[in-house]
């Protein structure tokens, strides 16, 4: 797949001072997969298109990102994400280092918010996200939209990942919050469900037990394809979305969410319903299944 194009507004703010926290600050983004297109780009062409743009709230100090995604012919399968990485250097197995933004950011703020010194970078379970969510308009059933994206690493073993794209694994956790979409999770596929569910007082409850598994709170699991002892029935991940092996955990708004935080039925979330969530991220994804060596 070739790289697209892309076009970057820089950001600008007002006020004085290299970065002044409390001036607005705007930039953007834009850009197309389809390589064929000439500038001027825009939404209304029949090309692939994205969109990124960000602004600060100069009365709440957070920030506000627009974001817009949209398929072509050629194209019709396209992703957007928003990342805040935790850590700097390798990430996954993409071909680039991350920076730590959010231990960068963390620096700032304490530089020019006057934030306490001991604030640390949040590590699971203690792990918190506020989020408000303006879902606008989606482009149909096919359309997933994720309420929030939780990536890690780590081996097979639990050892650290070192940029070996043999063993490491990049593991996903991620809730779809389109009404449309549905479980592929189900008593007859059980190779798409995680082999347990920890429910909310702590049982497990294992895929085989199809009268009290919640199925309706998945749309899909997906093991890592380097997972030696996978409990079957279970289906691989796709090898080729990621550099690396990935495992995938997919949520659906469910009430078994609920003690999180998270969107409890379908709707929730979703175009018209202008929400802000707390989202227990931490104490979520601690509570999940992950495939590890016996």
């Amino acid at each position: 797949m070739n790289q697209p194009l892309v076009y970057h507004n820089w950001s600008s703010g007002g006020g004085s001072g290299v970065l002044n926290f409390q001036s607005s600050l705007t930039g953007s983004f834009y850009g197309t997969y389809d390589l064929h297109v000439e500038s001027p780009l825009s939404l209304t062409s029949n090309a692939s298109y994205f969109s990124v743009s960000w602004k600060k709230n100069t009365t709440s100090q957070s920030w506000i990102f627009h974001h817009i995604l949209k398929a072509s012919p050629n194209y019709p399968w396209l992703t957007l994400y928003l990342r805040a990485d935790t850590m700097s250097g390798i990430s996954g197995g993409y071909p680039w280092d991350t920076c730590g933004m959010m231990q960068q950011m963390h620096r700032l703020s304490f530089l020019f918010c006057d934030f306490v010194p001991d604030m640390q970078v949040p590590v699971s379970p203690n792990f918190t996200v506020i989020i408000t969510l303006d879902v606008i308009q989606i482009g149909g059933p096919q359309s997933q939209f994720d309420l929030i994206d939780i990536g890690g690493c780590w081996k097979n073993n639990g050892g650290t990942c070192d940029g070996d794209i043999d063993s490491d694994v990049t593991r996903y956790v991620e809730m779809i919050i389109n009404p449309q979409t549905p479980s592929w999770c189900r008593p007859d596929s059980l190779d798409l469900c995680p082999p347990y569910h920890v429910s909310i007082n702590g049982t497990k409850i294992y895929r085989e037990d199809t009268t009290g598994f919640p199925f309706s709170a998945y749309h899909l699991y997906c093991s890592p394809p380097n997972a030696a002892y996978a409990e079957s029935p279970a289906m691989a991940c796709d090898p080729y979305s990621n550099p690396q092996a990935q495992e995938i955990v997919q949520l659906l708004p469910h009430p078994e969410w609920a003690i999180h935080g998270y969107p409890t039925k379908q709707g929730d979330g979703w175009v018209g319903d202008f929400c802000t969530w707390t989202l227990d991220v931490g104490g979520l994804s601690n509570c999940l299944y992950f495939y590890q060596v016996p």
